[in-house]
């Protein structure tokens, strides 16, 4: 079992920045590929990010690409998102996710945190 907890969400304006975290406890962190989601009310949930086990390769959804950076520290348990140049339409509730192998932009996930709120306002 891999526990996921989120945190560094909140309120900012169009144009600022953020950086979510994602604490991992449970399991041999470096073993599992990570990402991030996010859903509206009414949406799907939709692929952001994801990173591979050691961080050597990454994977962005065309709307946050050139604006999010995905990283991660296994010696920390921890990854992180870090989100510049944000739009209102980034507002969502993030999750983080980790999976074995290979990073996909689905929800085929194992494990799923709780989320974090982000609201961006115009």
């Amino acid at each position: 079992q891999v526990r996921l907890v989120e945190s560094g969400g909140g309120l900012v304006q169009a144009g600022g920045s953020l950086r979510l975290s994602c604490a991992a406890s449970g399991r041999t962190f470096s073993d599992y590929t990570m990402a991030w989601f996010r859903q509206t009310p009414g949406k799907e949930r939709e692929f952001v990010s994801g990173i591979s086990w050691n961080g050597g390769s990454t994977s962005y959804a065309d709307s946050v690409k050139g604006r999010f950076t995905m990283s991660r520290d296994n010696a920390k348990n921890t990854m992180y998102l870090q989100m510049n140049s944000l739009k209102p339409e980034d507002t969502a509730l993030y999750y983080c996710a980790a999976r074995r192998f290979g990073i996909v932009m689905t929800d085929y996930y194992d494990y799923w945190g709780q989320g974090t709120q982000v609201t961006v306002s115009s």
